[in-house]
């Protein structure tokens, strides 16, 4: 990889300066995804660079390949190496769309393959864990609230953002409305113990919050909770409440939805649900979900190959 330190000219800093304002005030994207392409689409130009100065719009479809066979000789993971190139491929949609003199470029990056690898399995916890989790005595306003929040991520599937960013008047008859990626909207089921802690919690949230707060979910500094404290908070809850795995939001988001697909079996709810744009997202439960069913498969099936019958 070329020296990250080389100073890149405007023909590579202005379009994903560019890119990175699309995807910061009309997608929404968060900080941690901003940053993400931003890092990745600087290497790129790092790279580009140093054997081709005229810029983005004249980068060949050969020149990404071997960029690509680049960080695998730099024994770069495949996973990595994926999201590299869908940065560069998103970069260029961008540009057609948003460059009108450029409209008819083609997407280089189209059609490029990076290495295979194996989509690992989303982790979460099982309804025993769950319920250890949940299981907390609040006796302060701050137990209040955590409870409140760890009950309403796993009531509806929220991801950590869209937790962070409900108003007060987001959450009525038994149903929250959150905004999610690219600024979508999807109203959602809360259930019933989700209900009561999220009561409970705003009898005292007072005592936290400005007056003039409009946020569910406040810190000490009594103003909205930010995604940060919010994993700290959870972690320090998975030790107390003596959980054997690390617990993070993203688990909660991860349990909601592989319990409910176990107990259901509608994907297509679960997609909802969860925000996801395409089931092909949302298919990486079913993973899950087979798995818990070859358990079950296994244990009672007459003719499971782990069944030790005794032919009569």
């Amino acid at each position: 990889m070329p020296a990250t330190n080389t100073v890149l000219s405007q023909v590579w800093l202005s379009p994903v300066n560019d890119f990175m304002a699309y995807l910061k005030h009309e997608r929404q994207y968060s900080p941690h995804t901003l940053t993400q392409y931003s890092t990745q689409l600087r290497q790129a130009a790092q790279y580009f660079q140093s054997s081709n100065s005229n810029g983005w719009l004249h980068v060949l479809p050969e020149q990404i390949r071997r960029y690509s066979m680049h960080l695998r000789a730099k024994q770069y993971n495949p996973r990595t190496i994926n999201l590299k190139l869908s940065c560069i491929r998103s970069l260029y949609k961008f540009l057609k769309v948003k460059h009108i003199q450029e409209a008819t470029i083609a997407n280089p990056g189209e059609g490029i393959k990076g290495p295979k690898f194996q989509r690992p399995l989303p982790k979460n916890l099982d309804v025993d864990q769950m319920g250890q989790l949940l299981n907390i005595v609040a006796e302060d306003a701050l137990a209040l609230r955590d409870k409140a929040m760890m009950e309403l991520m796993y009531s509806s599937g929220l991801r950590i953002s869209e937790l962070v960013n409900v108003n007060i008047g987001d959450i009525r008859e038994g149903e929250i409305r959150v905004l999610g990626k690219g600024n979508k909207e999807r109203v959602i089921p809360v259930g019933t113990k989700a209900l009561d802690a999220l009561t409970a919690w705003l009898t005292v949230r007072s005592i936290m919050a400005h007056e003039e707060e409009l946020a569910v979910f406040v810190s000490k500094r009594k103003q909205r909770i930010s995604i940060r404290h919010v994993r700290e908070r959870m972690k320090e809850w998975g030790i107390k409440q003596g959980i054997s795995t690390p617990v993070h939001p993203h688990k909660l988001r991860h349990s909601f939805a592989s319990h409910l697909l176990e107990s259901s079996g509608d994907l297509r709810a679960v997609q909802e649900m969860l925000g996801h744009t395409s089931l092909s997202a949302t298919q990486v439960y079913t993973h899950v979900d087979f798995q818990h069913l070859a358990k079950v498969y296994d244990r009672a099936h007459p003719r499971s190959k782990k069944q030790n019958n005794d032919p009569k």
